[in-house]
């Protein structure tokens, strides 16, 4: 017997869906204790790690940061992964090599300072994103992020990282499972406490998500993407007329909303894939294109591979690599791989033959053209 219809949310839930696409998972966790005067330096992760403060105090410095940060007990911090720090006591003290001292402990906490005294007790996770978790949300993540153990997500994230800790050691029926589990809870909460100081972040998907003003145009967008959505349809959903719908979601979002939208069925073409056998030709009708070779065309334009070609390189039949660095590359604007420019211009745009209103252009799968652009204008 199912749950009662008054128990299940039906609400699409953009942040919801842009997590599944992300693949975080937790690749390493080790704990810190430490006492008396010490200090340990740390490379730039590389990669989301995030930093629990379960007892004590410790002051932390990033290169290029104006003064030291006091952490304290139940306190949090993010780092997009650009930036190396100092952990210590005293800032005073010449710093230890973290990553020697984790090496060399056979212990799950390694130990910095004087033996045998305790007065800090931390735990550090790194986490690893898939490329679209990298592009949709890390790239938009500012270098470092406390979150102060009086806030909301904190108290949480402490719990759980200690809860990851656990199960990552331990030699328990379904361990490797419930850390990846948990490590989703931890980057959810990340991402909530960023959406809450979202207004300091350069427009992007972060900033889009966290909008309550295009919020009711994200959700239909993300309910029915194969949907052709009119500007208009979506402007009316935010209770905004066309032009300054537009606007506003292009300055928040960093695109307009129909190269969101395009971006974001990309997006789903690449998951689908990766994780299923999903034939191409009704990977397409599904996502609203009339035919497999107008997706082709719009799939490789965005990543610069075909997508049999990267379904093939992402599941290691070829290249793996092949796949990751073809779409990093599309979607960070670099060059493709075969030489041609990024995305579409607006002349391409043009011929595609969708067009709505003065001043636009809107594409839509299976009208004609080339398909659906990287990039558009949309007023």
């Amino acid at each position: 017997m199912g749950a009662p219809p008054y128990l299940v949310s039906t609400v699409p839930d953009p942040l919801t869906d842009t997590l599944g696409l992300t693949g975080a998972r937790c690749v390493l966790v080790r704990g810190l204790t430490a006492g008396g005067s010490w200090a340990l330096r740390f490379p730039a992760p590389g990669r989301l790690k995030v930093h629990a403060v379960l007892r004590g105090a410790s002051r932390l410095m990033v290169d290029g940061g104006e003064r030291p940060v006091l952490l304290e007990q139940g306190d949090v911090v993010a780092f997009g992964g650009g930036l190396s720090y100092v952990l210590a006591a005293d800032p005073s003290v010449p710093p230890q090599d973290a990553p020697a001292l984790l090496r060399a402990s056979p212990h799950l906490f390694a130990h910095a300072g004087e033996e045998g005294v305790t007065e800090v007790v931390s735990v550090g996770a790194h986490f690893e994103l898939n490329t679209a978790g990298e592009d949709l949300l890390l790239q938009a993540l500012p270098p470092v992020i406390h979150l102060s153990r009086t806030g909301e997500e904190a108290p949480a994230l402490c719990w759980l990282l200690e809860q990851v800790l656990r199960e990552m050691s331990a030699d328990r029926p379904g361990a490797n499972g419930v850390a990846e589990y948990l490590s989703q809870l931890v980057f959810a909460h990340v991402l909530r406490a960023c959406l809450a100081r979202s207004d300091a972040y350069p427009a992007g998907w972060l900033r889009a998500l966290a909008d309550e003003r295009i919020a009711p145009a994200l959700r239909l967008m993300h309910a029915d993407p194969a949907r052709p959505w009119h500007v208009t349809e979506l402007a009316r959903a935010a209770a905004m007329s066309r032009s300054v719908f537009a606007g506003v979601f292009t300055s928040v979002a960093g695109v307009p909303p129909l190269t969101y939208l395009h971006q974001w069925r990309i997006r789903l073409a690449e998951k689908t894939l990766i994780q299923k056998d999903t034939p191409v030709s009704e990977l397409a009708l599904s996502l609203g294109y009339a035919s497999e070779s107008t997706f082709s065309h719009a799939f490789k334009r965005a990543t610069g591979i075909p997508p049999k070609r990267f379904r093939d390189a992402a599941r290691g039949s070829r290249d793996r690599s092949e796949a990751e660095r073809a779409v990093t590359a599309a979607w960070r604007g670099a060059s493709r791989p075969d030489g041609d420019e990024p995305g579409i211009d607006e002349r391409r745009l043009a011929e595609a033959g969708a067009e709505e209103g003065p001043g636009s252009a809107e594409t839509r799968p299976g009208r004609g053209g080339s398909g659906p652009p990287v990039r558009s204008r949309e007023s």
